[in-house]
Formats: structure tokens, C-alpha cells, sequence
């Protein structure tokens, strides 16, 4: 015979080999979750805070890298000043970070 005959695999036996097959792509996503997705929100829930417990008088950062403090807060805006009468607006998330107190010796 030159023509070996053809043998069918069984309906039941692949079943498992496709759900494996897919075990690597639902590991690749839980990773992408737990290493950039989580901690990106963690970080956005933190400034969230940070700008809602902001204060008249607080030293901060804004997103430009201007140094000043805040003389007004409004629900949108917030007016740092940066220099001796010189005073700028910003909205409250262009606000980057929280200085501690003192850092900016004096505004003359």
C-alpha cells in the first residue's frame, strides 16, 4: 500500500489544549494588571487626594516646575504666588506636588 490510511482525531480529546492555549494570553493581562494598570491608579488616587486637601498657604509644585504658594484656592483654580506680587493661576490638578513647610525661604 502506498496510501497510509488517515486516523481522525476524537471529538473530546482537544478540549483541554485549547483552554492551555489561552492560559499564556490571561497570564500576560493579570501581569500588565498588577505591574502598570494598579499602581497607575493607586498614584492618581493619591494626587486626587493631595489636591483636595490642599490649603491657602501650602508650598507646592506646580505641573511647569514653578515654585509658590498658595494665596487662593477656588474649586478650579488655584493663584500661587511665585515671586513678591507676582501671582499666577493654575488649575488644581496642574498642581504636582506638596512641599513641605519652609521650603521657600521668603517671597520678596
Amino acid at each position: 500500500m502506498l496510501i497510509s490510511p488517515a486516523f481522525a482525531q476524537a471529538p473530546g480529546i482537544g478540549g483541554a489544549d485549547g483552554l492551555m492555549s489561552f492560559l499564556p494570553i490571561v497570564l500576560m493581562f493579570v501581569l500588565l494588571y498588577f505591574l502598570m494598570i494598579r499602581p497607575q491608579m493607586k498614584r492618581a488616587k493619591e494626587h486626587k487626594t493631595m489636591i483636595d486637601a490642599l490649603q491657602k498657604g501650602d508650598e507646592v509644585v506646580a505641573v511647569g516646575g514653578l515654585i509658590g504658594k498658595i494665596v487662593e484656592l477656588g474649586d478650579q483654580y488655584a493663584t500661587l504666588e511665585i515671586a513678591s506680587e507676582t501671582k499666577i493661576m493654575v488649575q488644581r490638578p496642574a498642581i504636582q506636588t506638596l512641599l513641605p513647610k519652609g521650603t521657600i525661604k521668603s517671597i520678596k
